[in-house]
């Protein structure tokens, strides 16, 4: 009887988080012009950069760091409707779907291109402009748990290399490389390029 009653309990829980993640989502699909000309403007960008991509179908189907930024869109509009706990289990999911963890409340610009994706980390306060370019293996990440900004804000135009790590309350300007497994702590100038552990302009 106890067993039934969790379960139930469970269930019921189950069905009070999905209930308003489907409703947002419903939403989102049904009122965001915006938001759907995003989501083309996406499709169109991974078409234009991966060269092994022959259809818009086969990007909808395979491309997993695009499904990570659907995703997150979809639990961004969650958090922002006061449905915190919901847009963390879509952010769950989308871990456990593409590799790519993206919290919730972080705030991303159009066209964000992550590739191959696995092992990409954002945290809570980070914020990326448009056209930006993450390769596998990257963290934005903070460098203590104080509340307020502690994560990188990534101007537009930006190229992240595999497994960097950009940590704490910095900017990394428009235009700004950052190479493969470097450790950014500090602002990285517009137009910049930064490599090495930790990382120097170049």
């Amino acid at each position: 009887m106890r067993r039934k009653r969790d379960s139930g309990i469970a269930l019921a829980a189950g069905l009070m988080l999905a209930i308003p993640a489907c409703r947002r989502l419903v939403w989102l699909v049904r009122n965001r012009e915006e938001w759907v000309d995003t989501v083309r403007d996406e499709i169109r960008m991974v078409r234009e950069y991966d060269p092994s991509i022959t259809s818009d179908a086969q990007v909808v189907l395979t491309y997993s760091g695009l499904h990570a930024v659907w995703l997150h869109r979809w639990s961004n509009a969650l958090w922002h409707g006061g449905h915190q706990l919901a847009a963390q289990m879509v952010c769950q999911l989308a871990r456990v779907l593409t590799g790519v963890e993206i919290h919730p409340a972080a705030i991303i610009g159009r066209r964000l291109l992550i590739d191959h994706g696995m092992g990409v980390v954002i945290g809570e306060t980070a914020v990326i402009g448009d056209d930006v370019v993450i390769y596998q293996g990257v963290t934005l990440g903070g460098v203590d748990n104080q509340p307020g900004w502690r994560h990188p804000h990534i101007g537009d135009n930006v190229l992240i290399g595999a497994g960097a790590a950009v940590l704490g309350a910095i900017t990394v300007g428009d235009g700004a490389r950052i190479g493969a497994h470097a450790v950014v702590l500090r602002d990285v100038p517009p137009g910049c390029t930064v490599v090495g552990v930790p990382a120097e302009v170049v």
